[in-house]
């Protein structure tokens, strides 16, 4: 990246390697100033990345007294940084609509974040005067096959559950996206993981039939922080 991302790194983050990941939550890591431990908020597999030895990259966690002070940001995986904090698609999201970066959002001018729709609290709710509410629910991806970005990496009953609150909502005659922040850049487009977790994928397919947006960014990553890349088209349904 030559100009200076949309969510720059604090210049305390600290670098080391992977030791391992243990109760599911916790990564222990080595340095050269010793070991230590960060947090790590992705509750997925994060399949092919967790490779002992792999360089990896913690920023400081924002409550000095929490247990581990850090937490996980970066993993290099064969030459190139992989995103793995869930919490950066939210984060990018509301700093590349303030931009103007997002064309599928022209023409909205308010952002409310962690919006309430029903009984369902959704990531995000843009509006804009003469247009109809645009819900955003957010997705990490940080796994690949052939050159394809995918999500799920796990079985996922609550993404399943998305889905289907994101289809009722485009029923109801408003708009629907998922923004899946792709944060590798070894891929070309983007399909869900029918091989990890075919009842997702067949929801996908189903919601995108009838309306719900999928809008797949790369995220390209490195140790100066992320920023918003193009958009990936999707792939079809498999056989």
């Amino acid at each position: 990246m030559t100009t200076t991302p949309l969510l720059p790194f604090s210049p305390d983050c600290r670098s080391g390697t992977l030791v391992r990941r243990i109760k599911r939550f916790s990564v222990e890591c080595a340095s050269a100033q010793g070991p230590f431990w960060a947090h790590t908020n992705n509750s997925g597999s994060m399949l092919g990345l967790l490779r002992p030895g792999s360089p990896l990259l913690v920023s400081p966690a924002a409550n000095p007294d929490r247990k581990l002070p850090y937490t996980l940001e970066l993993l290099q995986c064969t030459g190139f940084w992989v995103g793995v904090n869930t919490a950066t698609p939210n984060r990018l999201l509301r700093a590349a609509f303030f931009a103007g970066r997002l064309p599928w959002a022209k023409g909205y001018t308010q952002f409310r974040a962690e919006a309430v729709r029903g009984s369902s609290r959704l990531d995000a709710l843009l509006t804009g005067e003469g247009l109809p509410p645009l819900w955003v629910e957010c997705k990490n991806v940080t796994m690949s096959e052939a050159g394809v970005a995918a999500f799920p990496d796990a079985v996922s009953e609550r993404a399943h559950k998305h889905m289907l609150e994101m289809a009722s909502i485009v029923a109801a005659g408003e708009r629907a996206a998922f923004f899946y922040c792709i944060q590798r850049p070894d891929v070309a487009c983007f399909a869900p993981a029918d091989y990890v977790d075919p009842r997702y994928a067949e929801a996908f397919y189903q919601a995108a039939g009838a309306g719900v947006e999928s809008h797949p960014h790369l995220a390209p990553a490195s140790t100066r922080g992320i920023d918003l890349g193009p958009e990936l088209p999707v792939k079809g349904r498999r056989g």
